[in-house]
């Protein structure tokens, strides 16, 4: 959605955006459920968390604020040390890392996303409504 032919950001472009950031975060925390418990043979391949990184955005003409997606990051989670030497993948010691995923946390972020990304959706509908009802009453 881009932005008027003035510049300043309508109703429409903050909720696009705001909306475009929720399924960012929805798919980041997708991602670290699906790898939720993968296991690797090294410290450095284990898969680490990924997280949405966000920066709000002001336009002053008019007072609206929405936000941008400045990247995702991974976590800085240290992968957990678990001996296994039957593993196939277990190094020379018997170790395995495992991803340092939560998976109460991330359905929680998922979850709230959702919710996010679900009222975005009833403030358009309301503003396309009010704006049928205001063009019907000229």
């Amino acid at each position: 959605m881009g932005n008027s032919t003035s510049g300043q950001m309508s109703l429409f472009d903050v909720a696009g955006r705001a909306m475009s950031a929720q399924l960012v975060r929805m798919n980041t925390a997708a991602s670290n459920l699906a790898n939720a418990g993968a296991v690797s043979g090294t410290e450095e391949g284990a898969y680490r968390p990924l997280k949405a990184v966000f920066a709000t955005q002001l336009d002053k003409a008019n007072g609206l604020a929405t936000v941008n997606v400045t990247g995702v990051v991974q976590s800085t989670a240290a992968p957990l040390k678990q001996h296994d030497p039957s593993h196939p993948l277990a190094d020379a010691n018997g170790d395995v890392w495992i991803s340092p995923v939560d998976e109460n946390a991330e359905m929680v972020e998922m979850l709230d996303s959702s919710r996010q990304y679900q009222n975005m959706v009833e403030a358009l509908s309301t503003a396309k409504q009010l704006m049928l009802d205001t063009v019907r009453m000229k």
